[in-house]
Formats: C-alpha cells, structure tokens, sequence
C-alpha cells in the first residue's frame, strides 16, 4: 500500500512538473505561446536534421541489402522521447530495443524516426515522407506535446488516426502499435480523462496495438528523469525499452519466417 501511494505520489509530481515545461525547451513555461511559435529552435532544427539522415541513411542501408535476404524493419515513430533527448544515442529507448532483437538474433532493424517537439499535426504533415521507408512494424508516439499545448483532443485523436489510415494505406501489411501517452492535470479533469482515453479507443476502433502508457514507471520519479523532469535518463529509457519490448515481441515472432 505504501508503495502504491509513493507510486501515486510521484506521477502526480511528475504531471504538475508537466505543466511549466514544453518537451524540447525544459526552461520554458508550457503556456508561453511565443514558444510555440518558436518550433524551429536550435535544438529541433539539429533533431529535424538528425532524423532525416538516420532515414535517408536506412534506406541506403535498405538499397545496399535489396536481394541479400535483408532484414525487416521496425520504425518508432515520435517526439524527443524516441529521438532520445538529452542522452547518447545508443542509450535511447529504440537503440536498447535493437539490441533485443539483436540478441535473439532475430532479422528486424530499427530505424529511429523521432523529432524534437513533435505533435501530432507535425507527425501527420511529415508522414508520407517518412514513409518512404517501408515499415515491417510501425509504432506511433506522438501526442505528449498535444496534451502540454491543450490541443483539442478531438483534434489530436482525429491526427493519430489520419497516420495509421496513411500507414495502412501505403503498407496494409505493417504491423502499428500504439504508445499512449497522459496530459498534465492543470488542464481539467475533464481534458485528462479525454485525453487518456484516446489511445486505448483508437487501438481499438483502429485494431492496433497498445502500449497503456509509454512512461510508465518512469515519469515522476527524480532519478530516472534528467534535470528538466521531463526526459527520461539512460536508465529511464532502460525500463521504457522493457515497456515496448513487452508489446512488441509477439509483434516480432508472428513476422519470423
């Protein structure tokens, strides 16, 4: 009981925290609407750059492996949390999950689609672009920023919608899932209970599958969170990858030849 209340304790700390800071600028109020504006900082412009060349750089891979039994590809799809803000490349969440399918053995590469500052209107606008890599699985985590800025969640579930019907569209076979995500608590009950019903409706309206809350066990807790209280350390990123391994895996072995 002691521990659920603690549990309790620290995500609604890590929730009011949410409501003074944007994702990609920790030093800024999320009410500062000149921020929003300011989209294309120094930071999401290096993170916009960063993310073209991992895909331009899987698809070269892709080209160079045609006809050589090339693996299949799990692409995450999502803001600084899957481009791994703040820690080294090879500590984020997507990496670690790499190097399950690695020790396995198992023929998947992940592609690392994530954006600094992404909401769900800037994931559906950049979309068709990113698809030129054919995804094997895609899985979708957008919508934290949403939930910061008081996006109408109508809005951002019509949005979260419009990717998978675009995905499924160009590539009926990929496998989707998606990663839910909470709004912070200023914004009313009302706006938080919409907000967190999104995901778990739309996968199943949208027949994909669910992660419940992508930082579970992570979000609220000092230690595992960098200064800002917002991104996750490496070892935060260590048990997200444990979250989406769990969903993920029985993803993988139904796509095993």
């Amino acid at each position: 009981m002691i521990e659920r209340r603690s549990s309790v304790l620290h995500l609604s700390v890590w929730l009011l925290t949410l409501i003074w800071l944007l994702p990609t600028a920790a030093a800024e109020r999320w009410h500062d609407a000149a921020a929003e504006r300011r989209h294309d900082t120094a930071a999401e412009r290096w993170h916009d750059v960063a993310a073209e060349r991992r895909l331009d750089a899987a698809e070269e891979n892709r080209q160079d492996m045609a006809g050589e039994g090339a693996p299949m590809t799990v692409l995450f799809y999502g803001n600084s949390l899957t481009a791994g803000f703040g820690v080294d490349p090879d500590k984020a969440f997507p990496h670690l999950v790499q190097l399950k399918i690695d020790g396995l053995g198992w023929p998947f590469r992940v592609i690392n689609g994530g954006v600094g500052g992404e909401t769900t209107a800037g994931g559906l606008s950049r979309i068709d672009w990113v698809l030129q890599n054919r995804p094997d699985v895609f899985i979708l985590e957008l919508g934290g920023n949403d939930g910061l800025r008081g996006v109408d969640p109508r809005v951002t579930r019509r949005n979260l919608r419009a990717i998978i019907w675009r995905v499924r569209e160009r590539y009926p076979e990929t496998k989707i899932i998606l990663a839910g995500m909470q709004a912070p608590p200023n914004m009313g009950q009302r706006f938080v209970t919409e907000f967190r019903a999104i995901y778990p409706e739309l996968a199943q309206s949208e027949r994909v599958s669910l992660i419940p809350f992508i930082l579970e066990g992570v979000g609220g807790i000092p230690e595992l969170n960098q200064p800002d209280g917002i991104h996750p350390t490496a070892e935060g990123h260590a048990i997200m990858a444990e979250l989406v391994w769990k969903v993920l895996e029985p993803v993988l072995k139904e796509l095993l030849p």
